[in-house]
């Protein structure tokens, strides 16, 4: 059974606040009167209230600061101000600081209950708009972290598990396997994702030049700094603060990391005063962490603070089946990107592009794609490709060609490319996984859909 919608009214008049109470419940509404702001404050915090009825003139907090904070915990919320013929200015201010709308007193009950009435229907509004964009976020979050390996969807399990959370998650692959993509993927399916998401790179900075970077700078705290810098921690304010390449920071950062992660508060260059901050921390390394803490070049105590959730991002050598799927989505974009229609790719560069080892990874295949597709003519050809990628086609495992000449679909390219794996090693399906760079298990189930075990 749905529940009647709950209308909180913050009135301190006794006959007021009964005479409000009992219209509304012989209009089917839930109402909750309080006979003050800060009770009401209270009440709002803790119900799940669909609209605010509240008078601008109360003893204490005033219905104007009480707007105000309930517009601080929910920008949406549905405020409803009743002020006397006089102060219908007050009622103005109310309106540009955020009302939904006002009744001046005494009021004509259906006009109150008329405004009630569309202010539930606009916040039916917001749930839905709210709804749909939850729904667009589910669809399209991963739009740009492309692939159906079992590996990387793995990946994409774990970020919707933790994205709802605020643990700190460290994030590790090689160069170019899409380590900022996740991170802004585990943000945009967060709670904070109206909020910003701030990111750099800590191994392209000096170390000075980080510090004040991440933490802020007071005016005259060194040469040039002409004016207060507030920092990263704090411009990443209620969202998410990413830090690209932690494993390269400074034993002497690692300090004041440790600190800012431990404490949720950073102290400017130059101050002793620390500031609090509430941003969620995500980190990324390219480095084998345990390793460097092991050997004495990072901090074990920070490594755990870091690494509470730890995602592992697969190169793409180990994830081979996604090569024909990325390779298609990044000549979609370069055609877009440069006014031209989308062109085909030959079945010999397709070949080298599944054959080569990209030590690059996901960025490299990118910018392989673009080269081959700026330099190409009406289709993409192994000539086009960069000449590393072409050599690949020379040792290439598999020739994707039809008998009668037609251009096979993805799906026929990777059982190909799975049986002449499989008939190079003997049919031995654990080595041919290796070779592949996916788990034995997705080789079997690849197998079973082509009606091969």
């Amino acid at each position: 059974m749905k529940t009647s919608p709950l209308i909180l009214i913050a009135e301190d008049e006794d006959l007021m606040r009964a005479i409000l109470t009992r219209l509304l419940e012989e209009s089917g509404y839930r109402a909750l009167a309080v006979s003050s702001a800060e009770e009401a404050l209270e009440k709002f915090a803790s119900e799940d209230v669909a609209v605010t009825i509240t008078d601008i003139r109360m003893g204490g907090m005033d219905g104007l600061a009480l707007l105000d904070k309930i517009k601080d915990i929910d920008r949406d919320a549905l405020v409803i101000v009743m002020t006397a013929y006089s102060s219908v200015d007050s009622a103005v201010a109310a309106l540009r600081s955020g009302a939904y709308d006002y009744v001046t007193k005494p009021f004509v009950n259906e006009d109150l209950l008329q405004a009630v009435k569309n202010a539930i229907r606009q916040r039916e509004l917001f749930r839905e708009n709210r709804a749909l964009r939850r729904e667009l976020d589910r669809r399209y979050s991963f739009s740009e972290i492309i692939g159906t390996s079992e590996s990387l969807q793995a990946v994409f399990r774990l970020v919707e598990k933790v994205a709802a959370t605020n643990t700190n998650i460290l994030i590790e692959g090689e160069s170019g396997t899409g380590k900022e993509l996740v991170a802004r993927a585990i943000h945009h399916n967060s709670p904070r994702s109206d909020r910003p998401f701030v990111a750099i790179n800590c191994g392209a900075l000096p170390e000075t030049l980080l510090e004040s970077e991440l933490f802020g700078h007071m005016k005259g705290a060194f040469t040039g700094a002409v004016a207060n810098k507030s920092g990263l921690f704090r411009a990443a304010e209620g969202g998410t603060i990413f830090l690209d390449e932690v494993g390269e920071i400074s034993q002497a950062m690692q300090v004041r990391l440790l600190r800012a992660v431990q404490e949720h508060e950073v102290t400017p260059v130059g101050s002793s005063a620390p500031i609090q901050f509430d941003a969620r921390i995500i980190c990324a390394t390219n480095r084998d962490l345990e390793k460097e803490v092991a050997e004495g070049r990072f901090r074990e105590d920070l490594f755990y603070r870091l690494n509470v959730i730890e995602i592992h991002l697969p190169p793409l050598r180990e994830r081979r089946e996604d090569i024909p799927l990325l390779a298609r989505h990044f000549i979609a974009r370069t055609a877009r990107e440069q006014g031209h229609d989308e062109k085909a790719i030959e079945q010999q560069a397709m070949s080298a592009l599944i054959n080569y080892n990209w030590p690059g990874n996901v960025r490299e295949l990118q910018n392989a794609i673009e080269r081959a597709f700026t330099l190409s003519g009406d289709s993409i050809d192994t000539e086009s490709l960069p000449p590393r990628v072409r050599d690949a086609a020379a040792g290439g495992h598999f020739e994707m060609r039809d008998p009668d000449g037609l251009r096979p679909t993805l799906e026929e390219i990777e059982r190909r490319y799975i049986f002449e794996t499989l008939a190079s090693v003997n049919q031995d399906k654990a080595r041919a996984a290796n070779i592949l760079g996916i788990d034995l298990s997705t080789l079997y189930r690849k197998l079973k859909r082509y009606d091969a075990v």
